[in-house]
């Protein structure tokens, strides 16, 4: 029974967090969806007695408000105590995103850097609001699934359950419709209104109907000649049969008087066999050794990112948590966004064809630790670094480009081609500036707001410094009327001090994939990588300044 009431009690801490980090509030099955998402687990209601989500928060009545929508789906919003009062204001507070926000996009040029001279929480200029912006898998996935025939909007749910396996959950990336969703894609999605509805179109689909339709009729009636082509394919299946002479003579083999006089001469026996073994290797059936493509990645590491500048204002997507002390980024830049998208593009695309992915087939010599490869994970391929076998089925890999482990078949992996090393780690290990926590680790409740804080939404990075390969950064959302710091909102809420330094993260010391299996940005000249360029970055006006301090509520960090 008591660890009942401690497991409700914690539950209690969870349930609000999320809820109240949900301006709109959240339905049951979203509630289930977000505890799943942030926990790694369900709700653990047969543990507490409970038979349905909306029982549980029932008996929350201090912590969950069960309302009701215009349409008579129930709504739970949160319930804020003492300690959660002001975050439950900010997110009030929060804007509604407009068109006119984005033209105020330029003003963040101008953010300037706090200094020492600085006397309030103000002192980062504010920084206008971003709009939502869809991970890059995500994004891939809804270009691959027009990539066959444009859509209407009203089907492009139901289209994306089926191939994906899964509801297309657009208010959990901080979209509130499915076309605000269609419009920050606009550079490679179009919506067309037709009498039947609005119709989802990708532009690379558009581009090449009207190449089909400026083809001539004549070369329209040519472009018809690979059908036949396709039935004379059957040709080699004839072919095969011929190739199926040697096991034709696999059956004058059988003949045991025969075989067994032909055994005894050993000599002639090895110069019969050394024919068909030439025979199997052109038909790739039986080879003797697995020849490894000159263009497969053996002995190279990726290289990452240039660092960014001290001071330095960036866009930035939280891609994977651990801790405040452990998580990884991405630079919000459309060159670096778009050459990742492209590369999962092109890696499917390669890699699905089974006589291109057999030919990169890794034999088990080169499954090891530190081998840079690529893994199919639900139909698309990803760079990793394998970090360790697991047995002989099993292992576990890094996702370079995000920053996290996790086991994999063996099966599943490939030889990386060479063209797909240009492009360094997407993913920069990070670590909040300038706090730690107030026990020796981050506790669930810390970790369940920071998640909570960092959801799918275009943050503001401030740059303090790098130590040991870590990127030490102030995280700010943008999107409400005040600049919202996590640092303070952690302290706030009593789960870290602030002091004014970086403390090296126990978990990056634990343990930092990126550190043990990417190369750093200098090396990249001897790699032939190519460094991208971050065009979303911004230089504060006061490069010069003194080191930055932050004050908030009045006390100097």
């Amino acid at each position: 029974l008591s660890k009942q009431v401690a497991l409700m009690e914690v539950l209690k801490k969870e349930v609000r967090a999320m809820l109240i980090a949900a301006k709109a509030g959240l339905t049951p099955e979203q509630l289930e969806e977000q505890y799943m998402a942030m926990v790694c687990k369900p709700l653990p209601l047969r543990d507490l007695g409970f038979q349905s989500t909306l029982e549980l928060v029932t008996q929350m009545p201090e912590v969950v408000r069960i309302c009701s929508s215009k349409n008579g789906t129930l709504i739970l919003k949160a319930i804020a105590d003492d300690s959660t009062k002001g975050i439950a204001r900010l997110v009030a507070n929060q804007k509604v995103k407009t068109r006119k926000a984005s033209k105020k996009t330029a003003t963040k040029a101008n953010a300037t850097f706090p200094t020492k001279n600085s006397k309030n929480p103000q002192s980062f200029q504010t920084l206008s609001a971003r709009t939502p912006v869809l991970p890059a898998a995500v994004k891939a996935e809804l270009q691959d699934l027009l990539s066959s025939s444009p859509l209407l909007l009203m089907d492009l749910g139901k289209a994306f359950l089926s191939r994906f396996g899964r509801a297309f959950q657009y208010r959990q990336y901080g979209f509130l419709s499915m076309p605000e969703v269609l419009r920050s894609m606009s550079d490679s999605i179009v919506i067309e209104q037709t009498k039947a509805g609005s119709l989802v179109v990708l532009r690379k689909y558009m581009a090449s109907q009207i190449e089909q339709e400026e083809v001539p009729q004549g070369e329209a009636e040519e472009d018809e000649v690979p059908q036949g082509e396709a039935e004379e394919d059957e040709v080699p299946q004839g072919e095969a049969e011929e190739d199926e002479v040697p096991q034709g003579e696999a059956e004058e083999d059988e003949v045991p008087q025969g075989e067994a006089e032909e055994d005894e001469v050993p000599q002639g026996d090895t110069l019969e066999e050394e024919m068909p073994q030439g025979e199997h290797q052109g038909s790739e059936q039986f080879p003797p050794t697995p020849e490894i493509p000159p263009d497969a990645v053996q002995d190279r590491s990726l290289c990452s990112l240039p660092p960014l500048k001290r001071r330095r204002l960036v866009g930035v997507i939280v891609e994977f948590i651990v801790s405040p002390s452990q998580f990884y980024i991405h630079i919000c830049s459309k060159e670096t966004s778009y050459k990742l998208q492209d590369l999962m593009f092109e890696m499917r695309h390669v890699y699905s064809h089974k006589v291109a992915s057999d030919k990169y087939i890794m034999p088990e010599s080169a499954v090891r630790p530190g081998q840079l490869c690529c893994a199919m994970v639900c139909k698309w391929w990803y760079r990793v670094i394998i970090h360790r076998v697991i047995n002989d089925q099993e292992v576990e890999v890094f996702y370079a480009d995000y920053g996290h482990l996790q086991i994999v078949q063996k099966c599943w992996l490939r030889f990386l081609k060479w063209h797909y090393l240009k492009l360094p780690a997407q993913a920069i290990p990070c670590s909040l500036a300038w706090i730690k926590p107030v026990e020796g680790r981050w506790s669930s409740a810390a970790v369940l707001l920071f998640k909570n804080l960092c959801r799918f939404k275009e943050l503001v990075g401030v740059v303090d410094e790098y130590v040991d390969g870590v990127l030490y950064l102030f995280l700010c959302d943008t999107s409400t009327k005040n600049d919202v710091y996590f640092h303070s909102v952690l302290r706030d809420m009593g789960y870290a001090n602030v002091c004014g330094e970086n403390i090296p993260s126990r978990e990056f010391e634990e343990l930092n994939p990126s550190a043990l299996y990417v190369q750093p940005s200098g090396k990249q000249r001897d790699a032939g990588v190519v460094e991208p360029d971050l065009c979303l970055q911004w230089e504060s006006q006061d490069e010069d300044s003194e080191t930055a301090t932050l004050e908030l509520g009045g006390a100097e960090l």
